[in-house]
């Protein structure tokens, strides 16, 4: 077994990858980019060598910096993680060649199965029923709408080094094919270094269903069940569970023996994916192999009991595998969330800074959190957006997805935005309950983005008879002070208005408040909360029990307003005595600013190009600005016809959201 192993990675897999080291007594090497100084997996591995600028194309993706760390630090094995250069059959090769062990396939198996074009000739020659498609690689724009036309629209246009909905866009005519093209081949080389691109048909009403397979030095390969991955936004994975929910004991046995006679066609030997596009009718079709460690990998360790990454790190050491496809048990089920520094009110676009407020539910039961990060910490925008992985256990889907609730409720971010209400809504909606989705899920069920779940009448009423009790709480406290006159003391309405909304759209709803034993007795109308709780003014986080069901909920004061946050709603209140609520009623109006005129940016990220000049014109639909945040390219077009006034920032600038980039006359 090696001493001593180098991480060429960072962020949560890093975090990920070291714990297993720990645990096994190996010692673990950090590598770090600028940007990554004082990141978390710097802090926890044994050791750390400082391997270039923060842009990874400078630090992560150089090979020569990362071998010569392994050399300096006395590594002998190195384990790549995922992305970066996990899948690049050079490295993995340079590695073998200086000596040192590559904690992954061999060079040759990512050579035939890594590559996304080379596997799919490869599942064809082995007579694997294929998508049809494009498999060699197109020279430029132009021959890619050529071919797109002669495979059918809609199709999907793929970088062949790519992962991670890097480098991918669907494209259903001539003008997204030539768009699509570019865009990925510019995303393909900015992450991986690699911009070749392919094309094949889109299948649509797809389920994405995936088997996590181990192979040995000796022959020896089982696959590790499925994971269903079909809940995805933009191509990204945004939840992962397994088992799945839709296919049959059949199928999941033949799509695994399927999975294994491909890995043993290239003599595979570590942990991969093979991953299908699987039918309404449980038809699937190879898609790719992902030759490293998936992201997803947590729900499989879940239900199985299998430390994949040590047997990664087993297999490299020249161990074999110390089970056979008897031992492989399914217990219970597993859900992930990718928890994300996106905001789900912008249409997902990335929210970068400082976490000034980290709190992860890690206390519940059947719970896992897999994080690089930290409370105080920095989220660059030189790096994918992931936070962390929240990863849950349950008896079954049902106890799961509850336990998810509950987990979703209670982590605590502040200081940048997540995609955790959006998260909460996916969770409580009928058809991921019932398990009837598939790929098209979010696109179907979220057409105009994610505003935040509307409460319902019920809901609006519970959560203004929580705001009551909060503001009671606040106001006793306000009121506690030493030294009073007796017989002075201010007196505590029991009568208040909890005024929810924004200006113009205000609701004004009637509570009365009376402290009973264990808490407090709200009544609005004629419905009574009893509400218990343990929670404390200033507390963000608030746990109890309303009419002895239990609750979670994110509580905050602004100002004069409360904002809870619960199964993905924002609710704003001010509570009011009586007679403000009435002056509240009398307030005027006032009307946004006209931001017409302007071209903000829609987050924080480094302005890469800019189209257009002072005295322009441009029209409707032209490219304005180009921001690149977290590896993905963001293009800014005109909403309509116009002159530009004044180009108000310069190319290269980082910007911060709202950030006037161009004034129009």
């Amino acid at each position: 077994m090696f001493n001593k192993i180098l991480i060429a990675n960072r962020g949560e897999i890093a975090c990920r990858i070291i714990r297993t080291c720990k645990q096994m007594g190996i010692i673990s090497v950090a590598v770090y980019s600028e940007a990554d100084r004082d990141a978390l997996h710097v802090q926890l591995a044994d050791e750390s060598v400082f391997i270039g600028p923060a842009p990874s194309r400078e630090s992560y993706l150089v090979m020569d910096n990362i071998i010569t760390a392994a050399k300096l630090t006395g590594a002998q094995a190195i384990h790549p993680g995922y992305g970066f250069l996990s899948e690049n059959e050079t490295f993995a090769k340079r590695v073998e060649e200086e000596g040192l062990i590559f904690i992954g396939p061999k060079h040759y198996s990512i050579g035939a199965m890594g590559d996304k074009i080379a596997s799919k000739k490869l599942a064809l020659e082995s007579n694997v029923n294929t998508i049809p498609g494009y498999n060699d690689v197109i020279l430029n724009a132009e021959e890619a709408v050529v071919i797109a036309k002669k495979i059918g629209y809609p199709v999907m246009i793929k970088a062949s080094a790519g992962g991670g909905g890097k480098g991918l866009r669907v494209a259903y005519g001539d003008k997204e094919a030539l768009d699509g093209f570019t865009a990925c081949s510019n995303e393909a080389r900015n992450s991986f270094g690699d911009d070749r691109i392919f094309i094949e048909k889109f299948v649509e009403e797809p389920r994405h269903i995936e088997i996590q397979i181990l192979g040995d030095q000796y022959g020896n390969v089982v696959y590790l069940n499925e994971r269903e991955c079909s809940i995805q936004r933009r191509h990204q994975k945004v939840i992962e569970e397994a088992p799945s929910p839709f296919i049959s004991h059949e199928t999941r046995k033949a799509m695994g023996e399927q999975a294994v006679a491909l890995a043993k066609a290239v003599n595979y030997q570590s942990a991969g994916t093979v991953e299908f596009v699987v039918g309404s009718d449980q038809s699937f079709y190879f898609l790719e192999m992902n030759t490293r460690l998936q992201v997803e990998h947590p729900v499989t360790e879940m239900i199985t009991g299998i430390d994949l990454v040590e047997q990664m790190i087993r297999v490299a050491a020249g161990e074999k595998l110390s089970f056979s496809q008897a031992d492989i048990i399914r217990n219970g089920w597993a859900i992930e969330c990718r928890i994300n520094a996106e905001d789900p009110y912008r249409n997902f676009l990335p929210s970068t800074g400082r976490l000034v407020h980290y709190e992860p539910c890690e206390k519940l039961p059947e719970c896992r959190i897999d994080t690089g990060v930290f409370e105080g910490g920095e989220i660059p925008m030189y790096y994918d957006s992931m936070i962390a992985k929240l990863i849950v256990h349950g008896k079954d889907r049902n106890e799961a997805i509850e336990r998810m609730q509950v987990a979703l409720n209670e982590f605590v971010i502040r200081g940048i935005h997540s995609n955790i209400p959006f998260q909460a809504a996916l969770m409580q909606h009928p058809k991921f309950k019932s398990g009837d989705f598939n790929t098209g899920f979010i696109a179907e069920n979220f057409p105009h983005g994610f505003s935040g779940i509307v409460p319902s009448a019920s809901d609006h009423e519970l959560l203004c008879a929580l705001a009551t009790s909060i503001h009671r709480n606040y106001v006793i406290r306000s009121t506690d002070i030493s030294g009073q006159l007796q017989g002075h003391s201010p007196s505590i309405p029991s009568e208040f208005v909890v005024v929810a909304g924004e200006n113009g759209r205000q609701t004004f709803t009637t509570s009365s408040i009376h402290e009973v034993q264990g808490g407090w007795k709200v009544q609005i109308g004629k419905n009574i909360y009893n509400i218990s709780s343990l929670w404390l003014p200033g507390e963000i986080l608030f746990k109890g029990t309303i009419n002895l069901k239990s609750y979670q909920l994110q509580v905050e004061r602004k100002d004069l307003f409360y904002e809870l946050r619960m199964n993905g709603m924002l609710f704003k209140a001010m509570v009011m005595n009586p007679r403000g609520a009435n002056f509240q009623q009398m307030m005027p109006f006032k009307e946004p600013p006209d931001l017409s005129k302007f071209l903000l940016s829609p987050m924080p990220g480094l302005l890469v190009e800019i189209a257009v000049k002072a005295g322009q014109k441009v029209q409707a639909g032209e490219r304005l600005a180009v921001i690149e945040a977290m590896k993905m390219e963001n293009i800014l077009f005109a909403t309509q016809d116009g002159i530009v006034l004044e180009v108000l920032a310069n190319q290269g600038e980082s910007l911060a959201v709202d950030q006037a980039i161009i004034q129009f006359k």
